[in-house]
């Protein structure tokens, strides 16, 4: 009797090769109809098909005693049995140390399903992939194909960001999100909580509509059942307004004027912060990791005498001598080191020759040695880009930390700071690059940050982290452009995968020029509803380099209007805004013809396709509002004006339906407002989604020019009779 160590092995290598030399069937035509999400290790169609049809695919039967693991889809039919003849299904956990965590193999036979795991989570995602297979052959009609595929992660930690800090989902949401995260083989979320959770220690932290320590536990376990582990990010030494703006805590404030950073020479400040993160492990605890932020600060010392990099390192030092004694393994963004050592520069300059960042790093590693021995060494050391991960700048710093003995994550991002969507093609680019050096280090975690600084709708995030799942999980075995087509099969169809269907790049540029396309040069709209206007002049980071005051945002930053004694001057004046709104209006119309398309047929994610057209729905109201501005403006005759100038009023009245239409589909699951009594945040970073209560911040540039369009026209004493406008 073969032992099952020795089955398990044999299954996982030596007949994994063997069929090789079988007769196979055409490797092009089934790789098209078949697309796993994300790509397994190994794998290999046979000729022939299983013998039975999908819906005969009921019983499942472990020699090794094991329990079916949690199923999805098609799967979610199968029963276990004590009979093998009776079932469809064998499948064991067979644990051999050669093998890592999450491996497992999946062979389809014509009578039989094989499915071998290390261990549970392998087991889990063994099923997944049959899932996928088997919607695929339901999909196209076909049989489900012989295969052999051996699987097992590239990287051993693929957690992604959760940003809950300037709004929440419904809980349902949360809870479908993780079971779709689960079967892209995602294994963990770093959530930052800030007033989202109800603390106890501290209550006046607490927005009113945050979650309860309960409600985050049970969604933390709801989780924990499908491999997933949540652990918090609770912001320490600065990003801190969610605590430093409430009366009782200003004391503990650096600067006594700015809510940003605490005072890390303040032992208050720590017996705060002990209170929240206690409170949040509490919400949190199957998570292995306590993320205690630190990164876009520099605080004063108060006449210590201490720089910068020392008071840094005597708050991390702190927090994280705490996360140990709760058994958590601290994390910390490792920005503000670098940049205090005078590093920064080459991470983010792509075009420095090697030779010019090793004299940099020469001249100024000498500022981080000096106090090297103050780094701690129980601290995971997240080495974010999202913008230049290929510089080499960026590899000299991961090498410093993990050289000099210290633990290094990467983190790269799905959302770089897009007003309305992810742009750059969901940062595609970068999380590949990321995964790559991730791979290529050893390290064992990546992570995906997705913020909610410009708030998009979480659905606007799918594609970055079915690309993240992808490259995380399988390292670089597929180009951008086959993960496109595969991305497209499995959320919408089989039948959605070529390059027709590619209408998330296409709306790249369009949503990139309705950005600032009602505002000044020089203006940025996130700036609008702040107490300065801020100029678009940022280093890399994206730190504020200038800002001026400002007095009538509607005056002084919204766009001109039309002069009616000197007609013509305002096309002038906006010719290369409107010679590139032109070019954009055809690329997004392909982009609603798409869509009709889409719906035409019916998909599997129709609402994320709803969340996309009310994108394009926006942009295209915009577009429309300039276009409306110049006819008025190019008018050659007084009929042509007031013909005009009924136009500008009707679209000008079309934008409350376009934003309660808007509403009404983001909130099927986005808690939109804000509670009445929330304070909003000083904010140094210009959020536009912590600028309003309500939901005006999505439409800032918008409201305010639609006020300036009232205000412009009633002097010139326009009468209204019936929908026809008259000149007097």
């Amino acid at each position: 009797m073969m032992s099952l160590q020795y089955k398990f092995s044999t299954v996982f290598i030596t007949s994994f090769f063997l069929f090789f030399s079988s007769c196979i069937m055409n490797q092009d035509d089934v790789n098209n109809q078949f697309k796993l999400m994300p790509s397994v290790s190994k794998k290999k169609f046979k000729q022939g098909h299983y013998s039975q049809k999908i819906e005969k695919i009921r019983f499942a039967y472990s020699p090794t005693g094991d329990t079916l693991p949690l199923l999805y889809g098609l799967t979610q039919n199968i029963k276990i049995i004590d009979n093998p003849e009776e079932a469809q299904i064998e499948f064991a956990i067979l644990s051999d140390e050669k093998f890592i965590a999450e491996s497992y193999s999946l062979e389809i036979k014509e009578e039989k399903i094989i499915i071998n795991a290390i261990d549970s989570a392998g087991l889990l995602y063994g099923f997944i992939s049959l899932n996928q297979l088997m919607e695929d052959a339901k999909a196209q009609e076909l049989m489900l194909p012989k295969i052999e595929i051996f699987d097992a992660p590239k990287i051993a930690f693929r957690p992604i960001q959760i940003d809950v800090k300037h709004h929440l989902e419904k809980k349902s949401y949360y809870y479908n999100l993780i079971d779709e995260l689960a079967q892209l083989k995602i294994n963990g979320i770093i959530l930052e909580i800030e007033d989202k959770l109800k603390y106890k220690r501290r209550p006046e932290v607490a927005s009113s509509d945050a979650l309860t320590i309960e409600e985050w536990r049970e969604i933390s376990k709801y989780a924990l059942v499908r491999n997933i582990e949540i652990s918090p990010l609770v912001q320490g030494l600065g990003h801190a307004s969610f605590v430093l703006k409430h009366e009782k805590n200003k004391p503990l404030r650096d600067d006594p004027n700015s809510d940003w950073a605490f005072n890390p020479l303040d032992p208050k400040t720590y017996d705060l912060q002990f209170d929240l993160y206690l409170d949040a492990i509490e919400a949190f605890p199957h998570g292995k990791y306590l993320h205690v932020g630190g990164d876009e600060v520099q605080t004063s010392g108060r006449g210590s005498g201490k720089s910068p990099l020392e008071l840094n390192l005597i708050w991390l030092n702190k927090v994280t001598s705490f996360a140990s004694k709760q058994n958590r393994i601290p994390i910390f963004w490792d920005d503000m080191p670098l940049k205090q050592a005078n590093l920064m520069g080459p991470i983010y300059n792509n075009k420095m020759s090697k030779s010019e960042v090793d004299s940099i790093w020469m001249a100024n590693e000498p500022n981080l040695n000096r106090f090297i021995e103050q780094f701690p060494k129980n601290c995971v050391y997240m080495r974010w880009n999202y913008h230049m991960a290929e510089s080499y700048g960026n590899a000299k710093a991961m090498d410093w930390f993990s050289s000099n003995g210290f633990k290094v994550m990467g983190a790269t991002a799905g959302q770089t700071r897009w007003t309305l969507m992810p742009q750059r093609e969901s940062n595609i680019d970068q999380i590949r690059i990321f995964a790559d050096q991730s791979i290529k280090r050893n390290y064992n975690g990546l992570l995906l940050t997705l913020w909610d600084d410009d708030s998009p709708h979480f659905e606007l995030y799918k594609r970055g982290i079915h690309a993240f799942a992808e490259f995380s999980w399988a390292g670089l075995s597929r180009t951008k452009e086959e993960f496109k087509k595969a991305y497209r099969h499995r959320k919408f169809g089989n039948s959605f995968q070529s390059d027709e269907y590619s209408f998330i790049d296409l709306l790249d540029e369009p949503v990139g020029l309705w950005t600032n396309l009602l505002v000044e040069e020089g203006t940025h709209r996130n700036s609008l509803n702040q107490g300065n206007v801020t100029k678009i002049n940022e280093d890399v980071t994206g730190a504020l380099l200038t800002a001026i005051p400002i007095k009538d945002p509607i005056e002084e930053y919204i766009i001109d209007l039309p002069d009616f004694d000197n007609k013509g001057d305002w096309s002038k004046k906006y010719a290369k805004r409107l010679t590139e709104l032109k070019l954009q209006k055809k690329k997004l119309e392909k982009v609603k013809n798409i869509l009709d398309n889409f719906q035409k047929v019916g998909t599997k994610s129709d609402y994320n396709l709803m969340i996309y057209r009310q994108v394009s729905n926006l942009v295209d109201y915009n577009f429309k509002l300039m276009e409306k501005l110049n006819n008025f403006d190019t008018a050659k005759t007084i009929d042509e004006e007031t013909d005009h100038l009924e136009a500008l009023y009707k679209i000008k009245n079309e934008f409350e339906f376009v934003r309660k239409e808007f509403e009404e589909v983001y909130s099927q699951t986005r808690i939109l407002n804000k509670p009445e009594n929330y304070i909003l945040d000083q904010d140094h970073h210009r959020h536009p989604a912590n600028q309003t209560i309500n939901f005006d911040w999505q439409f800032t540039s918008e409201i305010m020019l639609l006020k300036k369009i009232e205000k412009h026209f009633k002097p010139k004493n326009y009468l209204m009779e019936g929908t026809k406008p008259i000149i007097k």
